[in-house]
């Protein structure tokens, strides 16, 4: 049975004493809900991983890291190793973000090695994949995540790819306030899974967890995780709010 989840990527954002009182903050809010079947996992910026682990010790939610080197150790300076967030016990890291791929040229051969990396230290890989504006536009917007999930991830074997979580975040979607409907994130969701099952398998198909990315927000969460393939979200922007995120988390 395929696990509910969100998660909420901070990105480059919060100070120390406000990425303190966010955290806090979120937890004190889950407090309410119940969360049996579902995972809440907070992704900070790196600086704030051991306060983050510190405070999952003690309440329900995980802690994931926003990236991940391709490389073990040694002389990469400014890069953070997957040994290193397995040692602060991080449980899940996020590759392949779209904002990693144009801003700082990630290709799929970067992210394939990197998604080995986590799995050689039991991280598990928020693997994101989605298309560009002028790529769905031109109706390539199917054959471009397939392109991305195969060469990024189809060369693990089946124990290996039931530790991944893919995220379909469509580019156009991302902090542009402008969602893919409902109907256009399951259409995504179910060809993901389909493709899937067609190189792992019916049972690994339909226990993947597959979150939608992309201006997901207290208004919307519900509808988009209302469809059959939706098994929660990857949030940006919402996150950054207690009560937002919270009500995120309330709609799962």
């Amino acid at each position: 049975m395929r696990t509910r989840m969100v998660a909420g990527n901070w990105k480059m954002n919060k100070t120390f004493e406000e990425a303190d009182d966010l955290l806090f903050g979120i937890v004190d809010g889950l407090q309410s809900l119940k969360l049996e079947g579902m995972e809440v996992i907070l992704c900070p910026p790196f600086p704030y991983m051991e306060m983050a682990t510190d405070v999952a010790a003690e309440h329900p939610v995980r802690i994931g890291a926003q990236n991940v080197s391709q490389f073990s150790t040694g002389a990469y300076t400014g890069e953070i190793s997957a040994e290193m967030l397995r040692s602060m016990d991080v449980d899940f890291v996020i590759i392949g973000h779209s904002e990693r791929r144009k801003y700082f040229g990630e290709t799929d051969e970067v992210l394939s090695a990197k998604v080995n990396q986590a799995l050689l230290q039991d991280l598990s890989p928020i693997f994101c994949c989605g298309e560009q504006l002028e790529e769905r536009e031109a109706g390539r917007h199917r054959e471009v995540v397939q392109a991305q999930l195969e060469k990024g991830l189809f060369h693990l074997s089946d124990e290996d790819m039931k530790e991944v979580v893919i995220a379909y975040e469509p580019v156009w979607a991302i902090g542009t306030g402008v969602n893919a409907s409902a109907a256009q994130a399951q259409e995504m969701h179910a060809m993901i899974r389909e493709l899937v099952q067609e190189r792992y398998g019916q049972a690994l198909a339909q226990d993947m967890t597959i979150l939608y990315g992309g201006s997901c927000n207290p208004a919307n969460a519900a509808e988009l995780f209302a469809q059959p393939d939706v098994d929660g979200g990857l949030i940006g922007g919402a996150s950054l709010k207690a009560d937002d995120f919270i009500s995120i988390v309330r709609s799962l």
